[in-house]
């Protein structure tokens, strides 16, 4: 079993676990990919194009007025303590935290006016990134799958030598996420974790590889030093005759994570020191650059989990300004990075980028200094990926609170990620008693992006 662990970290709901990279099921190294190879040849007919997505999930719901949809003229509880900035794009302004955004504004459109009905994170974050509500989700498992898992289904990845669907650092496992894994569609599709890069705190997370039965090895120093272990392995198990013995998916998954295209990709040290300088050395920039090498690689969705116990998570209940004047800089020199990088490589018609998290925040700042969980009004960040940029769409009331313009749901942001990758919104899949599901029900892609 390959495993790179995380760290522990806390939501306000109380839950708290330890993360893991789990590329495993195969006897020899303990990979669970076989099916989704098995299943690419059947969904190549579906391939529309090599488009790929990106997405920065802010969990913990990041403060709308405060960054995207800023209200200059509200009343200074409402406002906030920043200042809102224009862009070239007109009626957009930014928080002027987010010089980046700024300079790229023309790349970029806001959707300002999403909304659903629940304020609880699982709930929320599930209905967000499946399409589906499911009350008091807690302790229930996930009923849906996520995005991700539906694009492995029905996309594959965009190279064969590549997993279709990855989070980073991690993604929310079964026993606690409720909402990035498969569901119904099975194991096979669940995220491969990338683990180790990036780290925590400006650190690189020490992985640990353990690998099959009687070999046991301490703890590696780098990702470098996991992927030359690696190679020992793939020479041992290839030389042993068991290799061959294998079903010829398992095979493939085998290579998959021996491949030295995977290898490379999640490699960062191969980037020149000036672009990863330009992306931050923190945590934020690793995420991002890695992220692009991925769907530069052949990876079809990437989703950014970037959480640093109650460093960098988006739920600020307290202290609101002192937590943004820390965290948008260094999310904003990533993302402004990412999106600016993909322009100059060719990929920005191919590969969109989406930035959002489950909810926004409340339109009053309270006597904590910060504000609470807002799903009646938030926003979402898009770009690339072939759609009309330099627009805002919908639009909130004088406070933020509640949509006054384009009111549009979980499931219409869904729908539209769908559209970039070529995926039919209105196709249906299997669920375990063999009944169809919507992929997002309900959700129509949003017109003024296309």
């Amino acid at each position: 079993m390959l495993n790179l662990l995380g760290r522990q970290f806390k939501l306000c709901d109380g839950v708290s676990r330890r993360g893991f990279l789990r590329i495993g099921g195969l006897g020899l190294a303990g990979l669970t990919l076989p099916a989704v190879l098995r299943m690419r040849e059947a969904q190549a007919s579906n391939r529309r194009r090599d488009s790929a997505v990106i997405l920065y999930w802010m969990a913990g719901g990041p403060s709308h007025i405060d960054t995207y949809d800023m209200k200059p003229n509200a009343p200074a509880e409402v406002r906030g303590p920043f200042r809102a900035s224009p862009t070239r794009v007109s009626g957009l302004s930014l928080c002027e935290l987010l010089p980046g955004h700024i300079r790229i504004a023309d790349k970029l459109a806001i959707v300002r006016s999403l909304h659903h009905g629940n304020a609880n994170h699982f709930d929320a974050s599930h209905w967000a990134q499946t399409g589906y509500h499911v009350p008091n989700i807690m302790g229930r498992g996930q009923p849906y799958p996520a995005q991700g898992a539906v694009v492995s289904r029905l996309r594959g990845a965009n190279r064969p030598d590549m997993p279709p669907y990855v989070c980073l650092p991690e993604g929310y496992s079964p026993n606690l996420g409720f909402y990035q894994q498969a569901a119904y569609l099975g194991a096979e599709h669940n995220p491969i974790d990338g683990g180790g890069e990036p780290g925590y705190r400006g650190r690189i997370l020490q992985p640990t590889f353990l690998p099959p039965r009687e070999l046991s090895l301490p703890r590696v120093a780098d990702r470098r030093e996991l992927l030359r272990r690696i190679d020992v392995l793939t020479r041992r198990v290839e030389s042993s005759g068991e290799f061959r013995a294998m079903d010829s998916s398992y095979q493939r998954a085998f290579g998959l994570i021996t491949s030295q295209r995977a290898k490379d990709a999640f490699d960062l040290s191969r980037e020149p020191l000036t672009l990863r300088e330009r992306y931050g050395t923190h945590a934020w920039g690793k995420a991002a650059l890695l992220a692009r090498r991925l769907v530069e690689a052949g990876v079809t969705f990437v989703t950014i989990n970037h959480y640093e116990a109650d460093i960098d998570w988006w739920d600020d209940h307290y202290t609101i300004e002192r937590n943004l004047r820390r965290r948008l800089p260094l999310f904003d020199q990533a993302l402004s990075s990412l999106v600016e990088d993909l322009h100059v490589r060719g990929l920005g018609d191919r590969v969109l980028v989406v930035a959002c998290g489950e909810f926004g925040r409340s339109p009053r700042i309270d006597s904590l200094a910060g504000r609470g969980h807002w799903n009646r009004a938030y926003s979402a960040l898009l770009a690339g990926g072939g759609i009309r940029a330099g627009q805002v769409v919908g639009a909130t009331s004088a406070d933020g609170g509640v949509p006054s313009d384009r009111p549009l749901l979980p499931g219409d942001l869904l729908a539209t990620i769908y559209r970039v990758l070529g995926i039919d919104h209105d196709s249906m899949l299997p669920d375990r008693q063999n009944r169809p599901i919507r992929l997002c029900d309900p959700g129509q892609p949003i017109a003024e992006l296309f």
